[in-house]
């Protein structure tokens, strides 16, 4: 973040002068066309004939030397800022490593059945933000060939999404009525929010949707168990249909993030029926790769100084953790306290009787004729009453 905000710095300077550039050019731009304009005047008006030619010759003569003083001045400045802009680019390469194929392996993309993954990849984040010629496009070029089953979800999913946008909730009632009992396996509370905005969108209309709002509440009685206290709400609201929603206690029920609210609850649910990740997966590989390749040029350059050249041989494996927050967790992980090493299946987490856990190694290796003690307890017990366990 602090070589982002080193090149921002310099870029600001660009854009701060190039304003000032720009302001100032208008005004010695202006200056000049009025004195021009004020001299054509007076040769009008006085005649060329009878002006004294001395004076006639003088006029011009300044005049001349007046635009060549801006356009060399205007020039001068426009060379300035061809400096600041060469600073970012000089920022960019100081605070940027561009060359980061040290610590990627050369041959992770040479096998045909990688790079036909990627692909397949990059086709799906295609589909999922509904850029269906450009995906149409690489599928032609790269030669892979996508089953028009798995095509068919993502048009579906990008028109609904499409017309939730233009604030049009037919399509999206449309599918969560025909995948009712699916969503409700799901414990889904889409179809309700899309009847209750519905609603609130005739609630908007004032006194000439009465009767619509009275006939549409029929809708809620599927969810009267489960969403009591929401409908009581919304039925609470007619009270004040006359003077108008957004003059009433309830017009909360009237904020616009409500919008880009069911957008996301439709596409979180839409991809659970689907067997699908709500985000894409390219996109969350690119952002935990922006925020784990410093670290690994760091730890590269590291090695190399150190002359460490067999620490990290660019196996499935990294020399350190790196810490990507918790959105990027999607499993949980147990390192074990002992050897402070992350557990796997061929070295599970082991719950001890007194209720510490350790790894299977740690459990090998502190066992001492036939007994253990608890590395964090005095309790002595025997290891094979130890209990795999599993998160």
């Amino acid at each position: 973040m602090e070589q982002c905000a080193c090149v921002e710095r310099e870029l600001e300077k660009v854009l701060h002068r190039f304003v000032m550039y720009g302001h100032m050019s208008e005004e010695r731009l202006d200056e000049l066309l009025r004195y021009v304009c004020e001299l054509r005047g007076q040769l009008v008006a006085f005649g060329v004939q009878d002006a004294d030619l001395s004076v006639f010759s003088q006029s011009m003569a300044q005049c001349c030397r007046n635009v060549k003083d801006t356009v060399q001045m205007l020039a001068s400045r426009h060379k300035d800022i061809h400096g600041s802009v060469s600073k970012v680019g000089k920022a960019i390469d100081r605070n940027f490593d561009a060359e980061v194929s040290a610590v990627v392996a050369e041959t992770v993309w040479d096998s045909p059945e990688r790079q036909k993954y990627l692909s397949e990849t990059i086709v799906e984040h295609l589909y999922r933000q509904g850029m269906l010629s450009v995906a149409e496009d690489l599928c032609q070029e790269s030669g892979v060939v996508i089953d028009m089953s798995l095509k068919q979800p993502f048009l579906e999913l990008n028109r609904i999404l499409e017309a939730l946008r233009m604030q049009d909730l037919r399509p999206a009632l449309e599918w969560a009525v025909a995948n009712r009992q699916r969503l409700l396996d799901l414990n889904s509370t889409l179809e309700f929010k899309l009847h209750r905005l519905y609603f609130i969108s005739l609630l908007n209309g004032g006194m000439a949707n009465q009767q619509e709002v009275l006939q549409y509440a029929r809708h809620f009685q599927p969810f009267a168990s489960q969403h009591q206290r929401d409908i009581q709400i919304l039925m609470g609201s007619l009270v004040y249909l006359r003077h108008g929603i957004e003059n009433s206690p309830y017009r909360s029920l009237l904020e616009t993030n409500q919008w880009a609210e069911i957008c996301n609850i439709f596409t979180r649910d839409a991809c659970a029926l689907l067997g699908l990740s709500v985000e894409s997966p390219l996109s969350v590989s690119f952002a935990s790769g922006c925020m784990a390749l410093p670290v690994l040029m760091n730890i590269k350059q590291v090695i190399e100084q150190r002359q460490c050249s067999g620490v990290w041989t660019h196996k499935d494996e990294l020399p350190i953790e790196i810490d990507l927050g918790k959105k990027c967790w999607y499993h949980s992980v147990f390192a074990c306290p002992i050897l402070r090493q992350q557990t796997s299946e061929s070295n599970p987490p082991m719950k001890l009787i007194c209720g510490h856990v350790i790894s299977r190694d740690a459990l090998n290796k502190l066992t001492n004729a036939g007994k253990l003690k608890c590395p964090y307890c005095p309790m002595e017990q025997n290891p094979s009453d130890a209990k795999q366990i599993f998160f």
